[in-house]
Parts: structure tokens; sequence; C-alpha cells
């Protein structure tokens, strides 16, 4: 069975982040059809149209990795309502120069966490929005809100919560579907 590609992006920057956490936990609960691996977008220098015409290395590498994978996973936290500033550095820095995304067409799905009751819902539509507009295809359901994230992980930052962990394997389950269906 061929394994899909799929690059994991972070929404924290804080190494013992409940999004940190959450992307490693659906990395341990995914199917064997998606490889996964987090990728660091915390070196990514803010996107600045001057430097298109001669970009920095990390840009380069980022758009590179960004056109190998064959779908991407968002884990992430939210932030005024809003996607953290990092995450929307990256999603800037794909999408250029004009007309060159990185981003085209890669089947996605959005998970977001935080410790309050609504799962940072906001972010997650931002996130969506977002990717609409880049031509990415986010998986619609099922949708993933994971609250009260303070509650879910032990000391060592695994998942403990039986009803979350079955919860998202079959999220993940559908996330392999997906990027199999836009694969193709």
């Amino acid at each position: 069975m061929m394994a899909y590609n799929i690059a994991v992006y972070v929404g924290s920057l804080r190494k013992a982040s409940f999004s940190r956490k959450m992307a490693k936990a659906l990395i341990a609960l995914a199917p064997e059809s998606l490889q996964l691996e987090i990728m660091d977008i915390s070196k990514l220098p803010m996107y600045n149209e001057d430097l298109d015409e001669s970009p920095p290395e990390e840009w380069v590498l980022f758009r590179k990795q960004l056109k190998d994978c064959d779908g991407i996973l968002f884990v992430t936290p939210e932030y005024n309502r809003t996607i953290p500033g990092v995450l929307k550095n990256a999603l800037d820095v794909g999408s250029r120069p004009y007309g060159e995304s990185s981003w085209d067409g890669k089947p996605a799905a959005v998970v977001s966490v935080s410790p309050s009751a609504i799962g940072a819902f906001g972010a997650n539509h931002h996130l969506r929005q977002a990717l609409a507009y880049l031509n990415v295809p986010a998986m619609a359901q099922p949708e993933a809100y994971v609250g009260h994230a303070n509650e879910l992980f032990d000391e060592d930052g695994s998942l403990t919560n039986a009803a979350t962990i079955e919860f998202l394997r079959d999220f993940m389950r559908a996330f392999a579907d997906w990027v199999a269906t836009i694969k193709g």
C-alpha cells in the first residue's frame, strides 16, 4: 500500500503547546496509509514581496517541502479569534510569488485545539477561509474543534481521554480517505 506524505503544520511555537501535543497524538493515531511529519515554520522570515526576486533560503526550502508533500494537516490554537501569526506567515510564504502557490490543490484537514470549551472554532474557520482562496480542498467532515485540551494529556504529553482518542482515530481515517480521493 502506498503511503501519502503529509506535512503537519502546527500553529503554536511553544514546545509544550497543546497543539504540538495534539499533532503528535494525531501522527500516532494515523492509519498506515499516511506518513506524517511536523514541519518547522518557526524560522520562516516574515513574508515581504520585495524578497521574492531573491527569496531567503528558508522560503525556498519551505516551498519545496510543501510542493513535495501529498497533503497537509493543520493543528492550530486560536489567538484573538483567529490563527496565530506564524501560521498566517506560512500561508503567505507558500502562496507567493503570485501565481506560483505551493499550496495549490493539496488536500488538507484542520484540527483546532484550545483549553476553552469552543475548541478554537474561530481559528478553524478563519484558516478554512484562507484555504478556500488558496485552492486547498479542506476536508469538511468530520470537523475537529478540540476543547478542554488542558484536561486531555498526561504529564508526558500523551493523550489520555478514551473518547477523544477514538474520535481522533476516526478523524484520521476520514482524512486518509480524503487524501486518497483528492489525489485519485
